[in-house]
């Protein structure tokens, strides 16, 4: 069984998730969660253009990712979400992943918490709080990661940024 990556992203899929994060969790996977942009054939167009054959890559509603993770895969996967609300939707299977890494995610008229990181800013709604401290009481292992050369926090330092 391979391993999996979960990654909150509002870009999705971008430059920085092919020439960083892929090659350095070893990825031959890439599954990117969004209702939107599943549903619109020139996003997901968009979105693949600038992905390497050698990555299957699948833009996906939260339910179609659900049965693609139920389903289990030998490859190590990476699962990409815009919003830490996703993860509710699919959180039965994803408890097994290796780490949950946060990365960018822009301002919105729900955000009361900014972190500042060396790449970019970083907001979170008391509700994006609550979910990840009920993720990390579970075990998953959370990290502030907005690139793999760059600075990681866990999730507990992360939260004293707050």
């Amino acid at each position: 069984m391979g391993n999996v990556y979960v990654r909150v992203d509002d870009r999705l899929i971008h430059g920085q998730t092919i020439v960083a994060w892929c090659p350095t969790l070893g990825i031959q996977e890439i599954i990117a969660i969004d209702d939107a942009s599943a549903s619109n054939p020139m996003l997901k167009s968009i979105m693949t253009m600038g992905v390497p054959k050698n990555y299957k890559t699948s833009i996906v509603t939260a339910d179609e990712a659900n049965a693609l993770l139920k389903a289990g895969s030998d490859s190590n996967r990476l699962v990409i979400v815009k919003l830490p609300q996703v993860l509710e939707r699919i959180r039965e299977h994803i408890p097994g992943c290796r780490q949950l890494i946060l990365g960018n995610m822009a301002k919105r008229s729900d955000t009361v918490h900014k972190v500042s990181g060396a790449t970019g800013i970083f907001y979170l709604s008391d509700q994006d709080v609550a979910l990840l401290d009920s993720l990390a009481a579970e075990g998953v292992d959370i990290v502030f990661h907005q690139l793999p050369n760059g600075t990681k926090l866990t999730w507990s330092a992360f939260k004293e940024t707050l």
